[in-house]
């Protein structure tokens, strides 16, 4: 395994300027990642507002429930152990549910706090605990049910899963039925390739898809074999159980409802003033809240003093909606902007790690949490990586290619290698002939309307129609040229399927049951090995 830092960029400015720490970033966010000092001061504010949070050790027992159906591994009970001592902090960060882990970066994400943890412990001396968030309490069902994988077709090919849900409700409530299960896993056995752990993979995935009801359930079961090791705990923001311990934040959520929505609207105001672009929508009226009303997932939103959904479904004055919080937790939900407040509520959190997005539009949150008495943690940016198989970087080095101008676009790299095996060099013979139609055909069409004026329009349609003819012909070179380098064209299209499938950074597209199966599950504990790099957050590896 080689490891090369690499420069891959996030496509916001916002993050770009956060993680480089230049910018007007510092006046939106409270501690920054690279500061040393800043983790001792947010561990020590953590200490002084110990109170403000949820009872730790209820916490921690509604924890050890779920890990011990979905993540029982020794090393997470001692966690859960840890967990419990007054003293003990947390990194965090979290993902949807996706099917059969989701996306890489999901990995990545988990490793980043697992290493993140190992590390602040060292530094400050006293326990800090790994605990990945899973957003199961998030709706956006056509977003988690399917993942890619990379066959020899053109481009990366989507394994889904065909159950569709007949309301818009929390992932971790939605049932999935034997019948589509089965179907997906067989879609994944067809199109994943050959390879020495396809089988050992597959089985691996059976057992915690046939073992779980819903897809949340999959999904922890799976990231804990790979994490479980490592003392990584599980929490996911749909349990029920938690949701009880929650009541008391989505209470004050609710009576600091103007006050939050006014935080949330200054921060944006904020944000563009500085000139960056909102990543999350602040809307006037909104509540910041769900409520779940008949398995259906409703964002509520305040007029004339009362809180309901778009459609009339729903309508509470801010009495009632209390006096429903108290007999029903479990039909309320957190939003993007509300969910940060929620995990600082819960955990003692050190720092979260996050994507770019995620970045982004967390600087709307900042002043929210002073509204709750609440501070905003320190933010990492997860650790990122591109895998390259031996057989890819072969023909990254037959073609004079790297990393940085793959990520800047390979198509005009391989048109460009195209032309160059024209010997004949007959783009420029084309382009020359249609010149030349044009400079000669032109004035006898001018001519020609001074004999009669329907005679331009109608000599510019026939020049036009030449023209088209030599595109044609000159197309079909391009196919015949195309055909006779059909071979090497493969490998160049091979780059691109594995490092940009998509167009997309790899690490948001593929599964990494794509290279388990391929490399085992060692692939991943090497990856474990590496350390965080606060330089070069993302990395190439060759492997």
């Amino acid at each position: 395994m080689n490891i090369i830092p690499e420069t891959l960029r996030a496509g916001s400015a916002l993050a770009e300027d956060y993680v480089k720490g230049t910018g007007r970033v510092l006046e939106l966010y409270g501690y920054h990642f690279r500061q040393a000092e800043d983790y001792k001061t947010r561990a020590k504010r953590l200490d002084e507002m110990e109170t403000r949070r949820i009872d730790r050790q209820a916490l921690v027992r509604c924890l050890r429930i779920y890990n011990e159906e979905h993540n029982a591994h020794v090393q997470v009970m001692e966690s859960l152990n840890r967990l419990s001592q007054p003293d003990a902090l947390v990194i965090t960060g979290g993902q949807q549910s996706g099917l059969f882990t989701g996306q890489l970066l999901v990995i990545y994400k988990a490793a980043t706090i697992i290493k993140a943890a190992q590390e602040a412990e060292q530094r400050l001396g006293r326990p800090v605990v790994p605990v990945f968030w899973i957003a199961g309490e998030d709706h956006d069902w056509d977003e988690v049910n399917h993942t890619y994988v990379m066959t020899g077709e053109p481009d990366a090919v989507k394994v889904r899963l065909r159950h569709q849900p007949e309301r818009r409700n929390s992932v971790s409530y939605i049932p999935l039925s034997p019948a589509h299960k089965e179907e997906a896993l067989l879609e994944l056995e067809r199109l994943l390739p050959d390879a020495e752990f396809k089988a050992e993979v597959l089985q691996q995935i059976r057992t915690a898809f046939m073992e779980s009801t819903h897809l949340s359930d999959a999904f922890a079961k799976m990231l804990g074999r790979f994490f479980g090791r490592y003392g990584l705990v599980l929490l996911d923001s749909a349990d029920p159980e938690l949701r009880k311990l929650e009541a008391p934040v989505f209470r004050r959520m609710i009576e600091s409802n103007e006050e939050l929505g006014a935080a949330y609207q200054a921060a944006a105001e904020q944000i563009e003033e500085a000139g960056y672009q909102l990543q999350a929508e602040v809307t006037e009226g909104g509540a910041n809240l769900f409520y779940i009303f008949k398995g259906e997932r409703l964002l509520l939103y305040k007029q004339n003093g009362m809180y309901g959904d778009r459609r009339g479904y729903v309508r509470f004055s801010k009495e009632e909606l209390l006096a429903e919080l108290e007999q029903h937790p479990e039909r309320f939900s957190n939003n993007v902007l509300t969910r940060p407040l929620m995990q600082d509520s819960l955990l003692p959190v050190l720092a979260t790690v996050l994507g770019h997005g995620e970045i982004s539009y967390w600087a709307i949150t900042r002043r929210a949490f002073e509204v709750l008495g609440l501070e905003m943690p320190v933010l990492l940016p997860r650790m990122s990586f591109t895998l390259v198989e031996p057989n890819v970087r072969k023909h990254m080095e037959a073609f004079g290619l790297n990393f940085q101008n793959i990520m800047e676009g390979l198509e005009p790299l391989k048109d460009k290698w195209l032309k160059a095996q024209d010997p004949l060099h007959l783009e420029e013979e084309f382009a020359a002939f249609r010149q030349e139609l044009f400079r000669l055909y032109t004035p006898v069409i001018e001519r020609a309307g001074q004999i009669e004026k329907g005679l331009i329009r109608l000599g510019e349609k026939n020049r036009d129609r030449i023209a088209e003819q030599i595109d044609f012909m000159e197309e079909r070179v391009r196919d015949a040229l195309a055909r006779k380098h059909e071979t090497v064209l493969r490998q160049w299209d091979l780059i691109g399927i594995s490092l940009l499938p998509l167009g997309r950074p790899q690490e948001r597209v593929y599964s990494i049951y794509q290279y388990t199966s391929r490399y085992g599950d060692g692939l991943v504990h090497e990856m474990m090995s590496l350390p965080l790099d606060r330089e070069h957050l993302h990395r190439t590896i060759y492997l």
